[in-house]
Formats: structure tokens, C-alpha cells, sequence
């Protein structure tokens, strides 16, 4: 267990249950002191970006792996514009260079279980037919949900950005994607740790709304003001 540290970042991940059972999934990330720092602030609206963009895009006949790769190529054309990445955005997508960023799926299945159904397997739950898994690529690997949505599927918003010190040493190591990468700049976020913003989102007959009455903030300028109040 680790102590809660000035000018770091807290990320809780958790949800709620109706009494019959329907689940809820929620991630918010904030500074323990209550303010973003600009390096914070610089990847957190990246964030918050890929996060609305999904919002934006997601509606029926939309297949949710595409949804997926609109934010991950979201997410690498910022980390380009901070020295982080560099390349084609859509050569650097294909070849999985935004899983050093994102290593897992944009969402997954909800309903009485918060992975909903994913004990059948995650073929017969997030796919189908049309849409099959890449089981071979890391972070591809994660998407849980990846079919065409549906009016009434009730799937999870829920980009993110990490540094994670032994997945950069290791890509480093190996060369992986280094024509996609500026390792010495990602060596400098070792001490960053992560970002994440999750919402569940119900697909209507011509987009997506929030579940809930009441919406988390997750602006940082809503977030520092709800911490400072």
C-alpha cells in the first residue's frame, strides 16, 4: 500500500449496483493536492479528448473497434505534438505503437455483471461474426468490445494514457516500434504513472447518452473545483 503524495495522481476505478443488480463502472483520475500540474494537465485533456471523441462517434451501426482506433489515433497524434511519439499516426495505429500509451481496449460489455457475460469467453460477448478479436497484437489483445453497436448495448468509455516504466525499458530493449517512439523523452514520464477516464454509456436510436442523472466531473477545471470547494 502506498502513501498519497503531493503533487501525484490518484486513479479510482470503481461502481455501484442497483438492487437488481445492473452494475455501474467509473473511473476518475485527480491530483491528491487538488491541482493538475501542467504535465498532468497536458496528458490529462488528452485524455478527456479521446473520451469525447468516443462519446461523439458512438452510435448504432458503428462497430466499437473503430470507435477504439479513432481514439488511438486521438491519443498518438497528441502524444506526437509533446515530443513523445513521432511517425505516420495510422502506420504507427497498425503496427500497435499507441499500446505503449494504451494498452488495453476503449471499453467492454455492462449489465448484471460489470464485464458483462465475459466468463462465456470474450468472443461470444464483444464479437461476432463480422467482428473477430487480434489475439496476436499487444494491446489489440484487450479489446473486449469490438462489434457494431446496437440501440440499447451498454458499453464503457473508458480511454487511457500510462507510462509504465517496464513495458518502455522492455519496447526499448527490443526496438519495438522504435520508429514510433522517442524513448528518451518516455524515460523522463517513468514517475508519471497513469491516466484514465471511464463512463458508461447507453447507445440510442441516433448516438449515446450518459448513464445516470447526475455525471462525475471530469473536466480538471471541474475536478480542481470540486476538490478546492
Amino acid at each position: 500500500m502506498a502513501e498519497l503524495e503531493d503533487g501525484r495522481l490518484v486513479l479510482c476505478d470503481c461502481g455501484g449496483e442497483t438492487m437488481s443488480h445492473y452494475c455501474s463502472d467509473n473511473t476518475r483520475t485527480f491530483p491528491v493536492n487538488g491541482k493538475f500540474t501542467q504535465r498532468q494537465l497536458d496528458i490529462y485533456n488528452v485524455v478527456v479528448e479521446a473520451h469525447d471523441a468516443a462519446l461523439k462517434l458512438s452510435k448504432p451501426g458503428v462497430k466499437y473497434a473503430d470507435v477504439h482506433f479513432a481514439v488511438c489515433r486521438i491519443i498518438f497524434e497528441r502524444m506526437k505534438e509533446l515530443g513523445l511519439a513521432k511517425g505516420d499516426t495510422d502506420v504507427a495505429v497498425a503496427a500497435g505503437a499507441h499500446a505503449m500509451f494504451l494498452p488495453h481496449g476503449l471499453g467492454h460489455m455492462m449489465g448484471l455483471d460489470v464485464h458483462d457475460m465475459e466468463a462465456l469467453g470474450q468472443i461470444h460477448v464483444g464479437f461476432d461474426e463480422e467482428t473477430r478479436p487480434n489475439l496476436e497484437q499487444f494491446g489489440t489483445n484487450c479489446l473486449r468490445m469490438g462489434r457494431r453497436l446496437q440501440e440499447g448495448f451498454v458499453v464503457t468509455d473508458e480511454p487511457g494514457i500510462y507510462f509504465i516504466p517496464a513495458l518502455i525499458d522492455e519496447w526499448r530493449a527490443k526496438k519495438h516500434c522504435a520508429e514510433f517512439l522517442n524513448f528518451d523523452k518516455l524515460d523522463t514520464y517513468k514517475d508519471f504513472g497513469g491516466i484514465r477516464i471511464e463512463d458508461d454509456i447507453l447507445v440510442t436510436a441516433d448516438g449515446c447518452r450518459f448513464i445516470g442523472k447526475d455525471l462525475i466531473p471530469y473536466y480538471a477545471k471541474d475536478i480542481e473545483a470540486f476538490m478546492n470547494a
